[in-house]
């Protein structure tokens, strides 16, 4: 029982880890002005590209969610 609670823990814990590290060390954009009104203009950042889903930037989280999902495998036999 106790194993399964911690796995899914770890789990939860590497989710949130991995969606806080993509949300929250990149600078978010500035809505456009009115009187600069192009519909080509988008609240997303220059450059953002998948950079930040990169597994060497967010190894903690896959770590915790790779242990949390083994323990929720092998935790209950």
């Amino acid at each position: 029982m106790w194993a399964t609670l911690a796995g899914a823990f770890l789990f939860i814990s590497g989710l949130l880890y991995m969606a806080w590290e993509a949300l929250g060390r990149r600078r978010l954009s500035e809505p456009p002005e009115p009187s600069q009104a192009d519909p080509k203009q988008t609240l997303e950042p220059r450059g953002q590209g998948l950079r930040f889903l990169s597994p060497l930037r967010n190894w903690l989280g896959v770590a915790l969610m790779l242990i949390g999902g083994l323990l929720l495998l092998f935790g209950m036999r």
